[in-house]
């Protein structure tokens, strides 16, 4: 969750969201590096036009280093971005699938591996919230998922554009109609998780929010057979 005058990301709480910390922190140091390359190539160019009546092999050394320095660090920013996209994209053996459809406004899930489960999730209104439950994150149901697992996440919508978005877990797809995208999804721990659809989608846009329960195996083998 995040906290009052927070500057960083989330709280990593997967591995998907783990590589986005990761390439974050990455390419801020690049970005930090460049620009103090790019000062210092500036202040010697200055002071060698200044102090040199022949300045030529100097700048052409400084030319030189400074098509070179570009390119490395497009190199080192590329690698691991391809490597970080390909990991959030990708889905390696899943061990559930759940279908999450965006509705005006609330989202529908459905479990449909072996048994079939679905039900709809809506925001709880203030008056039923409970101690310490967040004001326009808690709802009513939410989507229970095994922790330490990968799940497969297919989304979609039944009406308009809308997007399944958990920060803390570094997720975020659209859900458009009459297409189904997937993401991956794990956590690396228990807990509840909670997101808000990030796209306008109309008038009560900011009032459907998502929230994840990840619980052990075990009891998640357990609520399933109790929703049967």
């Amino acid at each position: 969750m995040p906290y009052a005058a927070q500057l960083s990301l989330q709280e990593a709480m997967g591995p998907t969201m783990e590589e986005v910390v990761f390439l974050h922190d990455h390419v801020l140091l690049l970005t930090c590096l460049m620009t103090m390359v790019i000062l210092m190539f500036t202040i010697t160019a200055t002071m060698t036009t200044l102090t040199h009546n022949d300045p030529s092999e100097e700048v052409e050394q400084l030319e030189a280093a400074w098509t070179a320095a570009p390119i490395m660090i497009l190199i080192l920013t590329a690698l691991p971005s391809v490597r970080s996209l390909y990991l959030m994209e990708e889905v390696f053996d899943p061990y559930l699938t759940i279908k999450a459809t965006g509705h005006q406004w609330y989202w529908n899930y459905e479990y449909s591996d072996e048994i079939h489960i679905s039900f709809d999730s809506y925001m709880l209104k203030t008056q039923d919230l409970q101690n310490g439950s967040p004001r326009l994150l808690e709802v009513d149901h939410r989507m229970v998922m095994p922790a330490g697992l990968q799940t497969r996440i297919v989304v979609t919508a039944e009406d308009v554009l809308h997007s399944w978005a958990i920060p803390s877990l570094g997720v975020k797809v659209d859900a458009i109609p009459g297409r189904l995208n997937q993401i991956p999804l794990a956590t690396s721990r228990t807990g509840v998780f909670f997101g808000q659809c990030s796209e306008i989608c109309g008038a009560n846009h900011s009032f459907m929010p998502i929230a994840i329960e990840a619980i052990p195996l075990f009891y998640f083998e357990q609520w399933l057979s109790s929703e049967q």
